[in-house]
């Protein structure tokens, strides 16, 4: 693996979604989320970071074995469906020759648990963990931290209903068709700022490759994880400023200032093209470079 990165980076990805829930409350019938005082869209962080992991995991493909190949790549994804998290911690135990049941004396010990994850596992050398279960390896704060992605506009949550033609029981066959109810968002663009701190990637060993990789994820994540319910969604452009310091050149808000989503006309929009994404490269701060992608192509 390459050596952790040197420079601290804030990055902001605009992606929208058609005809689809982005991210459904399960508290609200799996309505699309809003912020009630506004109406404005909320994708939550954990939602985005759910599909980075499994594109990581699609492009990589490094399963989790009871002892880990020779050959690893450390991109191996700790959150998973289904995943005993403490099975997962065990390995580390088993690597460092320390039994599940002990706690380790030393802080050398801990330490080297601790470091196992990180280089093995993918989001935790990303987005930190806690590991603090049964078999503890400790709390990993991750260099990459994501706000809610909210939508430029506020957006019209609507309802339809469904009908099954089928039934689970040959008892059921005379009884009228289920019905059931889907939602959905006619049209929305999102934006989502996020963080990544050098400072922090020095502690788990989140490489410049590591970085290469996160950046396609972002472009990449819903591409190959389609779903009726999730509609057409498509990120659409990532603006990635760099500071040429490991602490940075300037505040966060003043870089995402100089990147804004306007509407084109006052019509409800229905598509990109009712948008425009202004970049204002003359007001990004000394020491700061900006990129722009559009696409990035898969490494698979």
């Amino acid at each position: 693996m390459t050596e952790p990165i040197k420079n601290r980076y804030d990055f902001s990805l605009f992606f929208d979604v058609e005809n689809g829930n982005p991210n459904g409350d399960p508290d609200a019938g799996n309505m699309p989320r809003i912020d009630p005082e506004t109406g404005v869209g909320i994708v939550s962080d954990v939602c985005l970071k759910r599909k980075v992991r499994n594109y990581v995991d699609l492009v990589k493909g490094e399963r989790v074995e009871e002892e880990l190949a020779p050959d690893s790549q450390g991109y191996k994804i700790y959150v998973q469906e289904k995943a005993v998290l403490n099975n997962r911690n065990k390995l580390a135990y088993d690597h460092s020759g320390i039994k599940p049941g002990e706690k380790p004396k030393k802080i050398e010990a801990q330490q080297m648990v601790t470091k196992f994850m990180c280089d093995n596992f993918f989001d935790i050398r990303a987005f930190g963990a806690v590991m603090t279960t049964e078999i503890n390896c400790g709390q990993v704060r991750g260099p990459i931290q994501l706000c809610f992605a909210q939508s430029i506009d506020p957006i019209l949550p609507q309802e339809m209903s469904i009908t099954r033609m089928a039934v689970t029981n040959e008892k059921d066959v005379d009884k009228e068709r289920t019905m059931g109810r889907k939602q959905f968002v006619p049209y929305g663009l999102y934006r989502v700022n996020g963080f990544i701190s050098a400072s922090l990637a020095e502690k788990t060993g989140f490489s410049e490759d590591d970085l290469n990789l996160f950046f396609e994820a972002l472009m990449n994540m819903f591409e190959n994880d389609r779903s009726a319910a999730r509609g057409l969604m498509t990120s659409r452009e990532l603006y990635v400023f760099k500071h040429e310091s490991k602490l940075g050149n300037a505040p966060a808000h003043a870089l995402f200032d100089t990147v804004a989503a306007r509407r084109k006309t006052g019509t409800p929009a229905r598509s990109f093209a009712d948008y425009e994404i202004i970049a204002d490269v003359s007001s990004v701060p000394e020491g700061v470079e900006m990129s722009k992608f559009d696409w990035i192509s898969p490494s698979a």
